[in-house]
């Protein structure tokens, strides 16, 4: 797809729904010695979400399974603890999400990088996946960012949703 053609897609979105391990991570899981697990989270993606959300369009996780960091990280971000969906069953969440709404599919983004998040992607008006997602989640994505998940995928999706929607400028006026 063209990056024209990405940009009449990404005028459309109102959410964002973003998968969290692969596109806010690595996809690396650390673990100390009496075994906690931590995970790394890119900073550049909380103004992704911040520009975002200040610019009225909405934002969420979706994974499996919430953990204490990615509640952690919500609230660093500013994702509101009932926009943290800890379910497998990712399709039916968003049946749910739209019945509750009355967003409809064009109107919806979703950020995936692995086989599970393909049926949601190929569903949703507009699809982005991180440069170092599988390649079957890059060949369904109508947006491909530059940077690896963890590493500002958030981030640089915004500016590419709000620039085809002529947002951008103004929300960079405020920090001039």
């Amino acid at each position: 797809m063209s990056r024209a053609e990405a940009a009449e897609k990404a005028k459309k979105v109102r959410f964002v729904i973003l998968d969290i391990h692969g596109v806010l991570t690595d996809n690396t899981l650390y673990y100390t010695q009496s075994g906690v697990k931590s995970e790394g989270f890119s900073l550049h993606d909380r103004l992704g979400v911040k520009a975002l959300t200040d610019s009225g369009i909405g934002v969420s996780f979706l994974t499996s399974k919430i953990s204490r960091a990615d509640e952690q990280m919500a609230k660093i971000y500013g994702v509101p603890p009932e926009r943290l969906w800890g379910q497998g069953a990712k399709m039916a969440k968003i049946d749910e999400f739209e019945r509750e709404t009355g967003l409809k599919d064009e109107e919806l983004c979703y950020v995936g990088d692995e086989m599970i998040d393909l049926a949601v992607m190929k569903r949703v008006g507009f699809s982005a996946a991180p440069s170092d997602g599988s390649i079957e989640a890059r060949g369904v994505a109508d947006y491909i960012t530059s940077v690896g998940g963890g590493k500002g995928v958030v981030r640089e999706l915004a500016q590419f949703i709000l620039e085809a929607q002529g947002k951008w400028d103004s929300f960079m006026a405020r920090f001039k």
